[in-house]
């Protein structure tokens, strides 16, 4: 049991040092870098194999269940954090976000490559954040029409003008509209729903009445240990979509995509 409660105060040390960093980046812009650097430990903690062996044996424990909700709850609230200061820093030219999306680029388009997104496509992503490096590559390299949603004005705010600041305004389009009041829900080839969107299934429901019958809803979740840093998907959507897994264990989201069932008259 020693192991267990080794684990368990990891998690406990982890939420604490992430909380305490975002109250520090408050007065001291510096220690972003240090959140930054805590969240990208998080990100190799849950990947970790003998860390996933671990919560094979304990997830289920009330006490490393408790914990876990609660650091991801202080993880995404960080992430949001972060990603603001990336946008407002890239405003200021303090941030050189062409070379930033540059280092991603590569693994993020081979990404939506799978989801067969080219030029012709208009994608929907829901749960896009202030600093949307998905959509903006998309976009720049694919060339795809997208519109981003986020309930976040301030997040909304910010990414719109860091897609000013690379000359992507004409394609990505931005809204704090909900899924019910956006018209582009219905011209949307794709829909992206981002892992930290928590109500996947209201969203799921939603989609299944007004999206197009030939749309691909690539839904990102964490189940398991990756629900230290994502929303889980624990409903089985098989009765009512259907479902291609696009999973890899060393990844830090797993990915799911959904079509609608098309039935055949007889």
């Amino acid at each position: 049991m020693k192991d267990k409660y080794e684990f368990l105060l990891s998690l406990k040390i982890l939420e604490y040092e992430i909380n305490e960093l975002i109250i520090y980046s408050e007065e001291c812009c510096e220690c972003f870098e240090l959140l930054r650097n805590r969240l990208d430990y998080l990100c190799k903690f849950m990947v970790c194999e003998e860390n996933v062996k671990k919560w094979e044996l304990w997830g289920s424990h009330n006490e490393i269940k408790e914990n876990s909700e609660r650091l991801r709850e202080t993880s995404v609230r960080a992430l949001c954090h972060v990603e603001k200061y990336q946008s407002i820093c890239a405003c200021n030219n303090k941030l050189d976000v062409s070379s930033y999306m540059t280092l991603l680029s590569n693994s993020v388009k081979h990404e939506f490559e799978k989801f067969c997104i080219d030029s012709k496509s208009k994608v929907l992503f829901i749960g896009s954040g202030a600093f949307p490096i998905s959509a903006m590559v998309i976009a720049q390299e694919i060339g795809a029409e997208v519109m981003c949603l986020d309930i976040d004005v301030e997040a909304i705010d910010l990414a719109r003008k860091v897609t000013k600041v690379l000359g992507l305004e004409s394609i990505v389009k931005f809204s704090s509209k909900t899924v019910d009041e956006l018209c582009f829900i219905k011209e949307a080839t794709h829909i992206i729903i981002a892992s930290l969107v928590e109500d996947k299934f209201k969203i799921l429901d939603n989609l299944k009445d007004k999206a197009a019958s030939n749309v691909k809803i690539i839904l990102r979740y964490g189940n398991g240990i990756k629900g230290i840093f994502n929303y889980p998907l624990e409903k089985d959507l098989s009765k009512e979509w259907n479902q291609t897994e696009i999973s890899k264990n060393g990844d830090i989201y797993d990915t799911i995509v959904l079509e609608k069932f098309h039935y055949e008259c007889s």
